[in-house]
Formats: structure tokens, C-alpha cells, sequence
């Protein structure tokens, strides 16, 4: 036998985890819990500044003689509005003058300036955390951990590392519970409560038994007879069997199936580093252990050995060797493979929600612009209406008191028409009356006929001017 100076090593082969990408992202920073108490206190906030600045003796709704300027009134809607806005880098604008309402708004800013700063903390650490996160970075962490399922072809190499360094830890701790439970006082040094070496090979081997390809065995058939009615039943047993995988193939396509990056994949790592370079969704992590020198078998004594060794030297003079590797491994190969660079920027589909909740803040501005609109529309309309109406029914109050007024003085004037007709004045008469005129001397009637005119009498209404 003689070595081709070449090593083989094992290494973990595992799926790149598929990122979830979400355009409201930013909200799983924060539990639902701890959205609806941010919420809660903005509600519970608001209501209070209205509360106090209504009954406080001191707020300037209540004390206008110590505030003789225009202040701001803390309505309902107001104070919610301030509540709000107060999130904002602006601010809410003008606090309460009372020092009940300053106090409770003192102590509110004191809650958004730190739930702010806890919010931009944590989704830049968040959004840093979830481009950095590996699943596993070593054996160690591979056999520490329980979410990640792991296998290996059954009877490889590694397989039987596995298998021998369980058997040299059963061995290691045989000896060292034999050494402690017969130990003499010249061996007390070697009594410890703990066993001093760690057990990992053991748990390993379990979880490849536990996690590998499921096989099924059928057992030879049982017969059963039931008694009412008589009738003979034919059973199969089935054995069900996990274990190794049976190929290096299978094993990979294990890997692939599991888009959650969950199960692994020990193996060769010549094998893997070529069938990383051929599919983009696999990786391989951590370093590589269990290293074994690549050797040919031949019989002892053979003339082959020196004429084998000779050529195997000038194929690595030659660099031949290395022109294999970078065939067969060139990393160039990964060219077509999309990059994913540890130090991206933050993309559109994690903070896609923010410009989302502008565009519907936009949306939700124009909806209450047309009921708006359609509002103040309506309310002038019915305003117009009433007006008329109130317009009608004076008209109509004015329009029958003048029939009645005007019915009264013309049956006055009949009456009156029926006096100047009995009475007759002569000349003289006439004369004698018109000496008792206070207007003048010279005054005339333009009519020798005596009449009454008449005069239309309307009542005073505030709709007239």
C-alpha cells in the first residue's frame, strides 16, 4: 500500500435557508401584544389630557384671565390628535398650560421617545441578524442541537468513524468507572463525580438512526381464526426501519426536499464541495474533521508499488493532480448562482409595508376629502331648504293678514261711503266748513264728491326690510 499524498475529509452539507421575505416586515419587530398596548396607551393618553384640561381649574379653558391670548383648546379630537402626532420628530405642538396636563404629557414623551428608540433598535438588529444567521457552524453545535436532522451513507467511512469513536468513548468510560469503583488510596486522585470526557459519537449515532431514510420489512404472515363467524385472517407484519441512507445521492436529495435548511448531511468532502458547485440551494459549513490520507491497496511485495509511486510523483510534479481539482472543483462554476452578499443593502421586500401604509395614508386622505365634500354639500343644501321653507310659511302668514286687513277696510269704506252719500253740503255749508280748516285757507278738495281712500296695512316681518 502506498499514499497518493492526498487527504480526504468530511464536511456538512446543508440547504441555504429560503428567506421569508414580508413587505410589513417591520411589524414582527414587535409582538402583536406590544402593538395593541402602544395603541391601548394612545387611546388612554389622549382621553386623559381631554379629561384634565376640561376640569382643571388652571388649564386655559377655565382660567381665560391668566392666558389673554389665543391658546390651544384641547377638544376630544384634539387631544387624540396629540397623542399622535406626538410620535412624530415635530412633536404634538402646543402642550396643556394646567401642570396636571403637562405632568401626564411629560411622563407620555418620556414613553415615546423610548418605545421609539427600543423600535429602531431592534429592526436594525433584526434586519443585521437575519442576514448573518447560520444554522449550525460545527460538529459540535450539529450534535448539541435537536431542530437540525442529520445523516450519512451507510457504511462509508464516516459512518464507521461514527461507529469507532462510540465505541473508543464506551471503552474510555469502562475503563474509568473500573478505575474509580476498585480504586485504592493511591488512585483516590481518579474520584470524580462527573465523568471528565464528553459523550458526543453516542447522540450522533442515535439521531442518523432516528433521522435516515424510513425502510420498510415485511415479516412471514400470521394466521388468526375468529370464532363467530369462523373465519381465518392473514396478517403481515411490517417492521419499520430508519437508518443511514443507502447513497450519496439520496442523501443529497434529502437535503434538497428540506427548503427549511433542517437536515444535513455528512459526507466526503470532495463529494460535496462538487455538488455545491453544481447546485446553488446547497452549502457546506463548518470545517472538516475526521481526516483520513487517500491510499492504493496493493499485494506486499509487488512490483507495482515502485512503478505506481514514480508515476504518481511526476503526475503531481506536473501539477496534474491540481489541474483535476480545478476542474472538477472550480468555484467558477457558482458564477451562475444568484449572490447573496452578507452585506446587502436592505431590500424592497422587507420594507415595502412603509411605503404601502403611505400610499394607503394618501388613499384614505382623498376618501375623506369627497366625504367631506360631500358633506358640507349636503349640510348647505338642507340649510338652503330650511331657509325656504321658513321664507314660504311668512309669505304665506303675510299673504292671509293681508286679505283679512284689507277685507276690514273695505267694508269700513263701504260704511263710510254710505254716510257721505245721505249727507249734502250747500255752499254756504260748504263754506262755513271750510273756515275750519287748519291747513290753510286756500285748500281745495280735487274731488267735489267726498270719499274715503283706502290704504293697504301689511304686519312687520322679520323677513321684510
Amino acid at each position: 500500500m502506498f499514499q497518493i499524498f492526498i487527504e480526504q475529509h468530511n464536511v456538512i452539507a446543508i440547504r441555504k435557508p429560503i428567506r421569508k421575505t414580508s413587505l410589513f416586515k417591520f411589524m414582527t419587530v414587535l409582538r402583536t401584544e406590544v402593538w395593541l398596548s402602544i395603541v391601548a396607551a394612545l387611546i388612554l393618553t389622549g382621553f386623559m389630557i381631554w379629561f384634565l384640561d376640561k376640569y382643571s381649574p388652571y388649564s386655559a379653558r377655565n382660567n381665560p384671565d391668566a392666558y389673554p391670548y389665543p391658546c390651544r383648546e384641547f377638544t376630544l379630537k384634539e387631544s387624540f390628535w396629540f397623542a399622535l402626532t406626538s410620535f412624530t420628530p415635530q412633536g404634538g405642538g402646543e402642550a396643556p398650560k394646567a401642570l396636571s396636563g403637562r405632568t401626564l404629557v411629560a411622563a407620555y414623551w418620556l414613553f415615546v421617545v423610548l418605545m421609539l428608540a427600543t423600535f429602531t433598535a431592534n429592526l436594525a438588529a433584526f434586519l443585521t441578524v437575519e442576514r448573518m444567521q447560520t444554522p449550525v457552524s460545527s460538529l459540535e453545535q450539529l450534535a448539541r442541537q435537536s431542530r437540525i436532522n442529520y445523516t450519512v451513507v451507510e457504511g462509508s467511512t464516516i459512518h464507521q468513524y461514527f461507529i469507532n469513536m462510540k465505541f473508543a468513548e464506551d471503552t474510555l468510560y469502562r475503563v474509568w468507572k473500573e478505575i474509580t469503583l476498585n480504586a485504592t488510596s493511591d488512585q483516590a486522585q481518579y474520584r470524580v463525580w462527573d465523568y471528565p470526557i464528553r459523550e458526543q459519537y453516542g447522540h450522533i449515532l442515535l439521531a442518523i438512526n432516528a433521522s435516515g431514510i424510513i425502510s420498510t420489512a415485511v415479516l412471514r404472515p400470521l394466521y388468526l381464526v375468529t370464532k363467530s363467524p369462523r373465519k381465518i385472517l392473514t396478517i403481515y407484519p411490517i417492521i419499520v426501519v430508519t437508518g443511514p441512507v443507502p447513497d450519496a445521492k439520496t442523501g443529497f436529495d434529502q437535503v434538497n426536499e428540506h427548503t427549511d435548511a433542517d437536515f444535513a448531511f455528512i459526507h466526503d468532502s470532495a463529494e460535496i464541495k462538487y455538488e455545491v458547485t453544481r447546485n446553488c440551494n446547497l452549502t457546506e459549513v463548518g470545517e472538516v474533521f475526521a481526516e483520513q490520507p487517500y491510499a492504493v491497496a496493493i499485494q506486499q511485495g509487488s512490483r507495482l508499488q515502485e512503478h505506481l509511486s514514480r508515476a504518481l510523483l511526476d503526475l503531481q510534479k506536473e501539477r496534474f493532480l491540481e489541474q483535476l481539482a480545478s476542474k472538477y472543483w472550480n468555484e467558477s462554476a457558482r458564477q451562475a448562482c444568484p449572490d447573496a452578499d452578507e452585506s446587502e443593502g436592505i431590500t424592497l421586500e422587507s420594507l415595502g409595508g412603509v411605503f404601502i401604509a403611505t400610499l394607503f395614508g394618501l388613499g384614505l386622505a382623498m376618501l375623506t376629502l369627497a366625504w367631506e365634500v360631500f358633506y358640507y354639500k349636503r349640510k348647505e343644501k338642507n340649510k338652503v331648504q330650511a331657509f325656504d321653507a321658513k321664507i314660504e310659511k311668512a309669505d304665506d302668514s303675510t299673504k292671509n293678514t293681508e286679505k283679512k286687513t284689507g277685507l276690514r277696510i273695505r267694508k269700513k269704506s263701504k260704511k263710510l261711503g254710505k254716510l257721505t252719500k245721505v249727507v249734502k253740503f250747500d255752499d254756504d255749508e260748504r263754506g262755513k266748513l271750510a273756515k275750519g280748516v287748519t291747513i290753510g285757507d286756500n285748500f281745495k278738495p280735487s274731488s267735489d264728491k267726498a270719499g274715503v281712500s283706502y290704504i293697504s296695512v301689511y304686519p312687520k316681518s322679520k323677513f321684510r326690510p
